[in-house]
């Protein structure tokens, strides 16, 4: 996670680590590809990674299934987890002027 804050066009770069039980990864992993700011997902169990999606290609919807069916099959198995979100922020600047 090292573009932590990074600088993009009008927008930066922020990490969120969000602590979910087994049973609710896949609907927790579901909700936040609605979201549409996100990037990137990794799923931790402990210090190991066991899965990280790439969203810029995941979101394409012929490949959305297989990921959603992986992360099914791995919550099915899995106790206490840690999923990070690489999510794409607007900047708020100039936006305050406007009356």
């Amino acid at each position: 996670m090292d573009d932590q804050g990074q600088r993009h066009e009008g927008s930066h770069v922020e990490w969120e680590e969000l602590r979910v039980a087994g049973t609710d990864i896949l609907e927790k992993v579901k909700e936040l590809i609605h979201q549409g700011n996100i990037r990137r997902i990794v799923i931790r169990q402990g210090d190991k990674t066991i899965m990280e999606l790439s969203l810029t290609w995941a979101a394409v919807g012929t490949l959305l299934a297989p990921v959603l069916a992986a992360v099914g099959a791995f919550a099915a198995l899995a106790t206490d987890c840690t999923i990070a979100v690489e999510r794409l922020v607007e900047d708020e600047e100039g936006r305050g002027d406007e009356a």
